[in-house]
């Protein structure tokens, strides 16, 4: 909406009043006042406690449904004015009450009450005014971004006069807000039909053709990323399986961010070569390393040469050529890989199997190797004996 100065949504009718509410001089002059402000004609603020609509309708004696009602829409505009919409909203909200009330009265053939009418003339009246609290309550709602009520609102003005061109620019401002730009592209279309000429329409039509170009760019550019990313997934599955790789998934994947097993450097090439995410276990420390990208082309000894000296052996027991490594098998023994050895020839023939997209490397001193294997071997054991 624009951000100037905004006139009333809709000019005033020019209805007589109802009277003036009698003083009680049994009360002091603020609670005079305070009671007096309950009265449309009265109306200065909102009052939060007297919203429902037993209320209002308690008010009526006062006056007849159109002139309450559009004494509520005088003081809704006036708030209107002065850039209060959640105010001009509830003041419109209690017009709309009573005379939305009329007309369900009527619907039912219930007898109006003496202040109520059926004149055709006079019901003619209320319907225009119900048609304009509900296209002004729909403003203020556009003005709040409460996008689903105003297009409630405009449909309730639509439903009493199909040609309200503002209710068609309402809803079409708002579903475009929301991002149903087909349905805001109706409302708009169907304006233009009723008037041509409306420069705030033509505007928001030019919107909605430039967020349907929008859309179809974004659905189509999504739809290429997906048909990429399956055939980038068909193409690893199948080098996966050519290299005689086993992979399981535990359901569990740690968290390694963004590194994955790919095809690089081009995932959609099958030329490429695999890289897979590994984790070297010092176990005898309780330390770790994690290699992004470990290529099946490249041996272990390539990787310790960046690693070593690992900064927290102060004993220097960690060296290229001090260190055995071994893997765990997918029987739940150990295989021993070696240093030179590249990784496709360690992952391939079935002997070990890469567990939730990583490798898992032990690095353990050489001198202390053997041990280590038999405690690792004893564990495993006691482990499929407890099962």
């Amino acid at each position: 909406m624009s951000s100037s100065a905004p006139p009333p949504p809709d000019a005033a009718m020019a209805f007589p009043s109802g009277p003036m509410p009698p003083v009680n001089t049994g009360m002091t002059v603020d609670e005079t006042w305070a009671e007096m402000r309950k009265h449309p004609l009265f109306m200065t603020e909102l009052d939060m406690e007297n919203e429902a609509v037993e209320a209002l309708q308690a008010l009526a004696f006062e006056g007849t449904p159109l002139e309450n009602g559009l004494n509520f829409k005088d003081q809704g505009n006036e708030c209107f004015r002065e850039r209060r919409w959640a105010d001009a909203r509830e003041f419109y909200a209690k017009g709309v009450a009573l005379l939305a009330a009329q007309e369900t009265r009527r619907r039912k053939s219930t007898p109006p009450s003496p202040q109520e009418t059926d004149d055709p003339v006079e019901v003619a009246k209320e319907k225009t005014l119900l048609e304009q609290l509900y296209g002004n309550r729909a403003a203020c709602n556009l003005e709040l971004r409460n996008y689903r009520a105003c297009t409630i609102d405009c449909a309730g003005a639509l439903r009493l006069n199909p040609s309200n061109v503002k209710a068609l620019y309402r809803s079409a401002r708002a579903l475009l807000a929301v991002g149903k730009v087909d349905e805001a592209a109706d409302a708009a279309k169907r304006g233009l039909e009723i008037d041509p000429s409306n420069a705030a329409l033509k505007t928001t039509a030019a919107e909605v053709e430039k967020k349907t170009l929008e859309t179809k760019a974004r659905l189509d550019k999504e739809k290429r990323e997906a048909e990429q990313a399956q055939h980038r997934a068909t193409l690893l599955r199948a080098a996966i399986r050519a290299r005689s790789i086993r992979i399981r998934s535990t359901g569990k994947p740690p968290d390694t961010e963004d590194a994955k097993i790919q095809l690089v450097p081009d995932p959609s090439d099958p030329q490429s070569t695999l890289s897979f995410p590994t984790l070297l276990l010092y176990p005898m420390d309780f330390e770790s390393d994690f290699i992004k990208a470990f290529n099946e082309t490249e041996t272990l000894d390539e990787h310790l040469g960046y690693i070593f000296p690992l900064p927290w052996d102060t004993k220097g027991a960690y060296t290229r050529a001090g260190v055995e490594c071994y893997m765990e098998t997918v029987a739940g023994g150990l295989v021993k890989v070696g240093r030179k050895v590249p990784l496709l020839k360690v992952l391939s023939g079935g002997s070990v199997e890469v567990v939730d997209e990583l490798v898992k490397i032990f690095v353990v001193p050489r001198g202390r190797a053997e041990g280590w294997v038999r405690e690792f071997k004893a564990k495993k054991a006691e482990e499929r004996g407890g099962k």
